[in-house]
C-alpha cells in the first residue's frame, strides 16, 4: 500500500475528488470534516501528510496548523492548505503558521497528485 494522507475538509465535492485522485495513485485516504476534533484525528491516523481546508465547522483551518506545529509528534508534518480565498493575506497566514504549501481551490486533479507527492518526497 502507499502513503497515507489524511483530508481534512467539509466538502463533499472535494473530499470525493481528492480521495479518488489519491487512491487511484495508490495512496491510502482518510477523511475528516471537524475542525474542532481534527487534532484528535490526526493523532489517531497518524497520516504521512494532511490537506487541511482553511474554512471548517468548529475550528479553523489556521487555528488547526498551528496547533500542528506546536506539538513534537506532528511539528514536521508535511500540510497542504486548501483554500477558496487566495488572497495574498490567506497566503502569507498558511506560511506564517507553517503550511508546507497553499492551493487555491478550483484547483486541477494534476495539481494536487504532484503537490502530495512532493511534500511527502521531501
Amino acid at each position: 500500500m502507499g502513503k497515507h494522507v489524511l483530508l481534512i475538509e467539509d466538502e463533499p465535492n472535494i473530499i470525493e475528488a481528492i480521495s479518488f485522485i489519491l487512491s487511484r495513485d495508490g495512496w491510502r485516504v482518510d477523511t475528516h470534516s471537524n475542525g474542532q476534533t481534527a487534532m484528535d484525528t490526526v493523532r489517531e491516523k497518524q497520516p504521512d501528510m494532511v490537506i487541511l481546508d482553511v474554512m471548517l465547522p468548529g475550528m479553523s483551518g489556521y487555528d488547526i496548523l498551528k496547533s500542528l506545529r506546536s506539538e513534537a509528534e506532528t511539528a514536521d508534518l508535511p500540510v497542504l492548505m486548501l483554500t477558496a480565498r487566495g488572497q495574498t493575506k490567506d497566503r502569507e497566514m498558511a506560511e506564517k503558521f507553517g503550511a508546507s504549501r497553499f492551493m487555491t481551490k478550483p484547483f486541477s486533479n494534476a495539481e494536487v497528485l504532484e503537490a502530495v507527492r512532493a511534500l511527502v518526497a521531501e
